[in-house]
């Protein structure tokens, strides 16, 4: 099924929920009768709180972001809907959906929204004719417990769907099926082409991939996908999450493939005179993102959780490396000729799409304008090898790369880095204050 047009929203719905990815990634918005959308929204736009896009997974928001909703009364923003993004929700009958881009009143676009983000660096890639291509694959982990129930137990004792590690089998689904079966189809007709999908890892563990798109395109529909998903699960009963790390168990990655290709649609990765196969912009796209990672790592790692799947031994990349089909590595070349593109292993089920792939895209470009070389690909286990440079470790020292280094400041602003910054922060603040199971198994009797 295509994107609906607004002359066929009229007879194919009764509300049109308007929506923005706020700076976690989830969709915040308002549902609205069709003749007020089509009559008034779709021209003018619909206004919403610019805490919005200031706030942290509680919804609690404060001073330190570039948009102060707390000291400047909690005004509002516009959100101007994007016509391209309207879609049926199989999920949510007589229900349509559609994404909005957020404006200031006078038509500005506001600096820290994540699609303005991505945009901005799209239009650097369009400004050398180039445009960005990606496809994002999503793991999450399907719970037989309602989320209503998961949340009164503080999500202890949970039961996964499937009883074992199910990595590409073709048994031992019986009881995850038939919710992922009606996820698979309901996005296909909500207009998500699906590619693969298969069991994972971790016991209750899944993986749908849909086709690539243009890299904005992808990103809507990721969103898109996680919001449904979860709406499914729960008229089902079950509950699944995309937190990249629930327990010692494997994580939720979200494994980003990302190709670049002239406007006039050449694939400007591939080379076959070359002993690789690879262009030489591809050679100094490659260079940008080792160059760039650390610095930017906040961008696609962006909470406490993220570093427990960045673990050693956790199957997730630890290092500043690439390879050529090496999964052990955080940037993986993979394809030939026009299916040539990186694999980017470092953000998990919890990265914000939009800020994820506009970090992509603006390291290659780091690369590409400083014609970085690239070191030699590493052939080895690269989770094994000390000599290999770390990504770093925690959200702390994330953030104090992000801070400290020039680069983000140059690509983003300073807007962007320090409303990004205070982002991390808040979520910092709120681990540090929260007193773990951990520490009650460890110090209730013992100390």
């Amino acid at each position: 099924m295509t994107p609906l047009g607004y002359e066929e929203l009229r007879h194919r719905a009764e509300e049109v929920i308007v929506s923005v990815p706020d700076v976690q990634g989830r969709l915040q918005g308002s549902r609205l009768s069709v003749p007020y959308f089509l009559e008034e929204v779709a021209r003018q736009g619909f206004g919403a709180c610019v805490y919005l896009l200031a706030s942290d997974v509680e919804m609690g928001t404060g001073p330190g972001y570039a948009i102060d909703a707390w000291n400047s009364g909690f005004g509002d923003f516009v959100l101007r809907p994007d016509p391209a993004t309207l879609r049926p929700l199989p999920w949510d009958p007589g229900t349509a959906l559609v994404l909005a881009d957020a404006v200031w009143p006078g038509g500005e676009p506001v600096e820290v929204a994540p699609r303005h983000i991505l945009r901005t660096q799209l239009d650097r890639l369009a400004e050398r004719g180039l445009a960005a291509f990606a496809g994002t694959e999503l793991e999450f982990l399907v719970f037989r417990d309602s989320y209503r129930d998961a949340w009164e137990r503080r999500y202890h004792g949970l039961e996964t769907a499937t009883r074992y590690n199910v990595d590409y089998s073709l048994q031992g689904l019986a009881d995850i099926e038939p919710v992922v079966r009606r996820i698979r189809r309901e996005m296909v007709r909500a207009g998500l082409p699906m590619e693969t999908a298969r069991g994972e890892c971790h016991a209750g563990q899944y993986e749908i991939v849909f086709r690539y798109d243009e890299a904005m395109a992808t990103c809507d529909k990721h969103v898109l996908f996680k919001n449904g998903a979860k709406q499914i699960a729960a008229q089902e009963g079950v509950a699944l999450t995309f937190m990249p790390k629930f327990d010692e168990g494997e994580g939720n990655s979200c494994h980003v493939h990302l190709s670049l290709r002239g406007t006039d649609g050449t694939a400007v990765f591939a080379d076959e005179t070359t002993g690789d196969g690879m262009s030489e912009l591809m050679r100094h796209f490659v260079a940008g993102q080792l160059a760039c990672l650390p610095e930017l790592t906040l961008l696609m790692a962006p909470n406490v959780n993220s570093y427990k799947r960045l673990r050693p031994g956790a199957f997730a990349p630890t290092g500043i490396t690439w390879g050529r089909d090496n999964r052990t590595c955080p940037i993986r070349v993979v394809g030939s000729g026009a299916s040539l593109r990186i694999e980017h292993r470092v953000p998990g089920g919890d990265a914000n799409p939009y800020l994820a792939v506009a970090a992509m895209v603006a390291a290659g470009l780091h690369g590409i304008e400083n014609r970085l070389p690239l070191p030699a690909p590493h052939e080895a286990n690269a989770l094994a090898d000390p000599s290999v440079p770390r990504l770093p470790a925690t959200l702390s020292e994330a953030l104090r790369l992000w801070e400290g280094g020039e680069l983000a400041a140059k690509v983003f602003g300073d807007a962007v880095v320090r409303h990004y910054a205070q982002a991390a922060r808040a979520e910092l603040e709120a681990f540090e204050t929260a007193v773990t199971d951990w520490e009650r198994v460890r110090g209730f009797e013992r100390l």
